[in-house]
C-alpha cells in the first residue's frame, strides 16, 4: 500500500463502522465514511481528522456512484470495509413468518449492495493490491432461531467473499466476524434484554488492524481469535 492509505467504510454512523472509521483515522488512514444518518455521520467526521463523510444509502445505485466518484477524486483505494447491514424485523421472526419485503431488504443491504459496491470499486482496490473486508456474523455458520433472514444473508456474503478471493488472488479478501457487541443492532436483536455485558465495538478495532498489518491469507476470521493473540488462520468458510 502507498504512503497515504485510503479506506472506505460503509455503515459508519454508529457501532462498528463508526469505531473502525475513527480507529483507522487514528492510525494515519484517510477514511471515507458513509451512512444514512447525516447528523451522526458528520459527528464521526468532526471528531476525527482525516475522516470524510458521504451521506447516503449503499442500496442506492446513485449513492454508490457518488462513492466511486469520491474514490476517483482521491486517486485510489487501499481498503474497502462493507459494514452496512440490515438486521430485519425486531423481534426477529421465524422463517415461516418472515415478511417477504423485509427479507428482500435484508438481502439487498447485506448481500447485493456490498457486492455491487465492491464490483464498482474493484479497479481501484486491485490497482492498490488492497484489501476488502466484509463484516459477517456467527449467525452465518450457526443456526439460531429467528436469525434465518440475517444469518442466511451473511452466509451468502461469506460465500461471495470466498469466491472473490479466488477470482482476485492479488487481493486480501476477509470475511470478518466481530462477535457480539454493544450496538443498537445487537439491542434490536434482543429487545428488552440487558446487553451491557457485551463489549463495545471499539474493542474489535485492534483485530481489524491486525489483519491489515499482518495480511494473512484471504478467508474468514473471528475477532476473538485475533485479539486473543492466536495465529491468524482462517476459519469456517474456506476457498
Amino acid at each position: 500500500m502507498g504512503t497515504t492509505r485510503t479506506a472506505l467504510v460503509t455503515g459508519g454512523s454508529a457501532g462498528l463502522g463508526r469505531a473502525l472509521a475513527r480507529g483507522l483515522a487514528d492510525h494515519g488512514w484517510e477514511v471515507v465514511v458513509t451512512g444514512r444518518t447525516e447528523e451522526r455521520l458528520r459527528a464521526v467526521a468532526a471528531g476525527s481528522p482525516g475522516v470524510t463523510p458521504v451521506v447516503g444509502d449503499v442500496t442506492d445505485s446513485r449513492h454508490r456512484a457518488a462513492l466511486v466518484a469520491e474514490v476517483t477524486r482521491r486517486g485510489g483505494l487501499d481498503l474497502l470495509v462493507n459494514n452496512a447491514s440490515a438486521l430485519g424485523p425486531s423481534p426477529m421472526p421465524a422463517l415461516r413468518d418472515y415478511p417477504e419485503p423485509a427479507l428482500a431488504e435484508v438481502f439487498d443491504t447485506d448481500v447485493l449492495a456490498p457486492l455491487a459496491l465492491t464490483a464498482a470499486l474493484l479497479p481501484w482496490v486491485r490497482a492498490a493490491g488492497g484489501v476488502v473486508v466484509n463484516i459477517t456474523s456467527d449467525a452465518a455458520i450457526e443456526a439460531y432461531p429467528g436469525w434465518g433472514g440475517y444469518g442466511s444473508a451473511k452466509a451468502a456474503l461469506d460465500r461471495a467473499s470466498a469466491v472473490l478471493a479466488v477470482e482476485e488472488p492479488d487481493l486480501a479478501v476477509y470475511a470478518f466476524d466481530p462477535g457480539d457487541m454493544r450496538t443498537a443492532m445487537h439491542q434490536a436483536a434482543f429487545p428488552g434484554e440487558d446487553i451491557s455485558d457485551r463489549p463495545e465495538p471499539e474493542t474489535v478495532v485492534p483485530a481489524v488492524l491486525r489483519l491489515l498489518d499482518e495480511r494473512p491469507p484471504s478467508g474468514r476470521y473471528r475477532a476473538a481469535d485475533l485479539t486473543a493473540g492466536r495465529p491468524a488462520d482462517p476459519v469456517g468458510v474456506r476457498q
